[in-house]
């Protein structure tokens, strides 16, 4: 395997830099949640470098304490009602005005240094995307302090896979490059919390992106913390899981062996060559053939039945 491993080092912020990184917009998705959102904004308020503007898009019918908590903080209020994180994201690249857009969840709190790192992957002009490291605490006294980061292509081998299946990133913390975002729906809105499949909307955007030829770059010592999640059931888990990989299916035609091979290789269990990032989700191979096949036919309607992004 190909996958590039850089040896970090602690780049010297030059007045180039300092402005590209403040020159970048932050952006918040945000749905009910004004207490995890003002944590999140006064984590952000303490970043250094600061970035140009903040962005709260509040994807709900409106919410007056989300409303004051990002007014609170000098951020940009912008409401989004029609339900869906990827169209709360997509809203956010129609509004920002700057080449550089860094979201971040609303419940995570970024280290004071989180968006110096985030942007320097894109001193290199082909870096499209990045993502940072997110952990709870728990992980983050338990995991090694040293982390190599990673950058990807689709000249690297099993590009597709690592990509499209969280070996690359998380969306609680990743940056754009604007312009080659070029469509005007970037994320797939049928992708996501609040969507019909509920998962896989940063990693179809990454793939997307390296598809084309550019890079995504894994940035370790870009460090947000994040509350401990409660596990998702497995059942839908798995029926989301079977429509999105129908999604790429569709979507990337040059990769179907490749995504045939994967799905084979994770009902059978076996071991992944290259890391991931988030858990594994979904532990279907030790469920049985009759919870496979219902998860299967589920995932298949779904996907028949969910229109396609106007």
């Amino acid at each position: 395997m190909n996958l590039t491993l850089q040896t970090p080092v602690r780049t010297p912020i030059t007045t180039r830099f300092r402005s590209q990184i403040s020159a970048a917009t932050v952006a918040i998705c945000t749905r009910n949640r004004p207490a995890l959102l003002h944590k999140c904004l006064a984590a952000v308020s303490r970043l250094d470098p600061a970035p140009r503007q903040v962005l709260v898009i509040d994807n709900s019918e409106g919410n007056s304490d989300t409303r004051k908590v990002a007014h609170d903080y000098e951020a940009r209020y912008i409401l989004e009602p029609a339900p869906g994180l990827c169209r709360a994201r997509n809203r956010a690249l129609a509004e920002c005005d700057t080449d550089l857009i860094v979201f971040l969840d609303d419940d995570v709190m970024p280290s004071p240094d989180w968006l110096l790192h985030m942007v320097e992957p894109f001193r290199n002009e082909r870096t499209a995307a990045s993502s940072g490291r997110v952990v709870t605490d728990e992980q983050f006294l338990s995991e090694p302090s040293h982390q190599n980061p990673r950058t990807l292509s689709n000249q690297d081998s099993h590009w597709f896979e690592i990509a499209a299946f969280g070996g690359i990133g998380l969306g609680a913390s990743m940056a754009f490059r604007k312009p080659a975002c070029a469509s005007e729906q970037f994320f797939d809105e049928r992708l996501g919390r609040g969507a019909p499949f509920e998962m896989g909307d940063e990693s179809y955007a990454f793939t997307w992106l390296l598809s084309r030829g550019l890079v995504v770059a894994y940035v370790p010592s870009a460090i947000v913390h994040q509350q401990p999640l409660a596990r998702a059931a497995i059942e839908p888990e798995a029926r989301h899981s079977f429509s999105y990989w129908l999604l790429l299916f569709s979507k990337f035609p040059a990769q179907r062996l490749n995504l045939l091979h994967f799905l084979v290789a994770r009902l059978r269990g076996s071991k992944l060559e290259w890391l991931r990032n988030p858990q594994d989700p979904v532990k279907t191979a030790s469920s049985g053939w009759r919870f496979e096949f219902q998860a299967a036919l589920y995932g298949l309607s779904l996907f028949l039945r969910t229109p396609k992004p106007r």
